[in-house]
């Protein structure tokens, strides 16, 4: 809430108005620590306990190569969601941006799209949560239901949402420091194995860029997604303290940490076992990597336990998402392009409950309907179209125009506009290479999202603009 903004509303009797500002007001609690917290563990969960084996199945035991290809893709973005969140530090993230630079159609088409894929994102992360709490239950002779399972986790991380972020950073931050570190130590003692052989990621990854670098691409553009936890900063803008500062800095603190955590774990992983233990009997890519891996490399007891931090890291992740996802939902009925109930928070615990609850229920929908390698390349799609817009978005914003006077970014993205140029480049390329799916994807976005606008929002819209101009 905006206290100069408020106070004159108050004084020129402008009561709804004041109302409107505290309706909307959620509290800012986060910290540079508590982004790279949110960010990282939004990022880890399905982009390494499920990804791995889809990319192997795609160019083989190189895949750290394509971890740092997303990453170097994803840089651009980063640093113009950077640029951009510094100007505008509110809760809403990439749609708040896009819907400022293009005006409220394409901000709603990209806030549903970005919607959709933080949903799907987290969706991705919690069905390969049941393929870790199938080794679980397997270990222990208990029988389960995974679709049971799934729901339950869902209606868990609901709730944690609805109670506050600061429920979900305590939630995260032991889950991700265990997970975290009982990785690196299984990685660090197996560099000192007899067996470990680093020619079968570094062989591997030079072999297929050079006879096939479009392999390389489509498995760069298939983990994509394994990144997209640090766009969450963004989103939450408006929960953050000192935004100014600390979102550009924990965004791109955050993707420097993650790049380098994907590259050394999937070349230890590689490195360490030989032939495609990826694969299940059927051929077919694993739900459960890093526990084959572990399980290959040290026992089953210690797989079991990595598992079970494995199932409690996706629903952290799943449980960012969520977070991230209902907060585009909000953002757009703040601007009256879709139902203002869902910009109404709670009042004890000062979240948009209703945006939660609708975000929920449709990855419920996703989870039940859609296969896990479909959902993992739409929300990779979504993702890379989401850079590329923000990319030509800072090109835009930065024009020296009147219309443009109110933007004063506090960071500014550095190498202007080489780097926006080579970030939108590289990213419509990586959306080519993953082919139907992703147009698909980006169909539907732009169809849901002019039906969405023009049946709804752009009355509304219009009528709250020429109130304000009154």
């Amino acid at each position: 809430m905006d206290i100069k903004s408020t106070t004159g509303k108050l004084l020129k009797g402008d009561i709804s108005g004041v109302v409107s500002d505290v309706k909307y007001t959620i509290e800012r609690s986060l910290t540079l620590v508590g982004v790279i917290i949110v960010t990282v563990a939004a990022s880890i969960g399905s982009g390494l306990f499920v990804l791995p084996s889809f990319a192997a199945a795609v160019m083989g035991p190189g895949i750290w190569i394509a971890f740092l290809l997303a990453g170097l893709v994803f840089l651009p973005g980063t640093l113009s969601k950077s640029e951009l969140a510094s100007a505008m530090p509110q809760n809403g993230g990439a749609y708040l941006y896009l819907e400022r630079s293009f005006g409220p159609l394409i901000g709603t088409i990209g806030g549903l799209g970005l919607w959709a894929s933080f949903l799907l994102k987290s969706a991705f992360a919690l069905i390969g949560f049941s393929a870790y709490m199938y080794a679980v239950t397997n270990y222990f002779d208990i029988t389960t239901n995974s679709t049971l399972m799934i729901m339950a986790a869902l209606a868990l991380i609901t709730f944690l949402n609805i109670l506050g972020i600061k429920k979900v950073k305590a939630f995260q931050t032991p889950i991700l420091a265990l997970t975290t570190i009982l990785i690196l130590i299984i990685c660090f003692m197996q560099i000192f194995e007899s067996s470990f052989d680093l020619s079968i990621p570094i062989d591997g990854a030079f072999t297929v860029s050079k006879n096939n670098p479009s392999i390389v691409a489509e498995a760069a553009a298939l983990v994509f997604v394994a990144y997209a936890g640090i766009y969450k900063a963004g989103a939450i803008g408006g929960e953050i303290k000192n935004p100014e500062e600390n979102l550009h800095r924990g965004m791109l603190i955050s993707l420097l940490v993650i790049t380098l955590f994907y590259v050394i774990v999937t070349i230890v992983m590689m490195a360490s076992v030989d032939g495609e233990w990826w694969l299940d009997g059927n051929g077919s890519p694993r739900e459960d990597p890093i526990f084959a891996f572990v399980d290959a490399v040290a026992s089953t007891k210690v797989g079991v336990t990595l598992a079970i931090l494995a199932v409690l890291t996706m629903i952290s992740g799943a449980l960012s998402g969520l977070l991230a996802a209902s907060r585009f939902l909000f953002a757009m009925a703040k601007d009256t392009l879709i139902p203002d109930t869902l910009s109404n928070t709670n009042k004890r615990f000062e979240t948009p409950h209703w945006a939660i609850i609708l975000t929920a229920v449709t990855m419920a929908v996703s989870i039940l309907t859609l296969p896990v390698k479909d959902v993992a390349k739409l929300a990779s799609g979504f993702q890379i179209m989401v850079i590329v817009v923000l990319n030509v978005s800072v090109i835009v914003l930065r024009k020296d125009t009147p219309e443009f006077e109110w933007y004063q970014p506090t960071f500014k993205s550095p190498l202007y506009p080489w780097v926006q140029i080579f970030g939108t480049v590289a990213g419509a390329a990586l959306v080519i290479i993953m082919g139907s799916k992703a147009f698909i994807g980006a169909g539907a976005a732009v169809i849901i999202g002019v039906s969405t606008y023009y049946i709804y929002g752009k009355k509304h819209y219009e009528m709250k603009k020429s109130s304000q101009e009154e």
